[in-house]
């Protein structure tokens, strides 16, 4: 089983690339559980149709402590699994904490267990935190590969920097490595060439382009992946190839994160290169 991570900057489009993401390797025959840790609980609505789910949080509050493994999961498309931390009531509370919950509960009722027979646990974390609670899948070695999503803009890769830190804290501790950069494209100018420099610079890989395009907006208002959307169109063939690069990816390091000048340096050359 391979436990991954996906991280980016808020706003990024990571959840959607998550859920793609999923959708091709279930559509392989993968079994997949998406976990996700961020207190809007809408990481898993495009696999599960735009259904709602009680969130763990949510279950506890309303159960105690009187809760089996299917009050806290749904099966979504080509039969994800798909489970939402939540977080607490507004203003009242550390979001984090429903992260560390979650994945408390799911190993305790037996989630991750060799009879659930399952290929890949993908954890959906909020926005660029890497601290706290957020910080657990990389912190406590629940994850193994980190993935970030990224695209061209400034914050979106100052972000990914920061992620890469935080890394490098838990990697000896937690054997968490990075698996890659996945550019979710805005559409910047030599975006490509900067994000492909840019995960050299980070001594790791752009697994995946993903490119622009309206069919992933399309696909969202109707609440599902674009592969169970619109199976047939070249935007779901990029999530089935991205798939198929994380199945196959081998390249897993400890990155290297860049200073804050060097990248700012590394803005400038691409963004005025055109």
């Amino acid at each position: 089983m391979r436990k991954i991570a996906i991280y980016g900057k808020g706003g990024i489009g990571k959840s959607t690339t998550t859920q793609n993401t999923v959708a091709g390797l279930a559509e392989m025959g993968r079994k997949v559980m998406v976990v996700g840790c961020d207190p809007k609980a809408d990481s898993t609505r495009l696999l599960l149709g735009g259904l709602s789910q009680n969130t763990v949080l949510d279950t506890l509050r309303a159960e105690g402590e009187d809760v089996e493994l299917d009050d806290i999961r749904k099966i979504g498309f080509a039969g994800t699994i798909c489970v939402e931390s939540g977080g607490p009531e507004p203003g009242v509370g550390c979001a984090g904490r429903g992260i560390i919950t979650s994945i408390n509960l799911l190993e305790q009722l037996g989630a991750y267990a060799e009879s659930e027979s399952l290929d890949y646990v993908f954890y959906d974390v909020l926005g660029d935190v890497v601290c706290g609670g957020f910080a657990m899948p990389i912190r406590e070695g629940k994850a193994q590969e980190i993935y970030i999503v990224v695209s061209g803009e400034m914050m979106a890769m100052y972000a990914a920097n920061n992620i890469c830190k935080g890394i490098v804290k838990f990697a000896e501790a937690g054997g968490v490595r990075l698996g890659g950069i996945i550019c979710n494209s805005r559409n910047v100018d030599n975006e490509q060439e900067m994000i492909e420099a840019f995960a050299k610079k980070l001594g790791t890989q752009m697994i995946h382009f993903v490119p622009r395009e309206n069919m992933v907006q399309r696909a969202e208002i109707n609440r599902k992946t674009v592969i169970s959307f619109d199976p047939a169109h070249a935007q779901a063939d990029e999530y089935r190839t991205l798939a198929k690069k994380v199945e196959d990816n081998t390249m897993h390091v400890i990155p290297k994160p860049m200073h804050t000048d060097e990248l700012e340096k590394l803005l400038i050359e691409y963004g005025l290169a055109g």
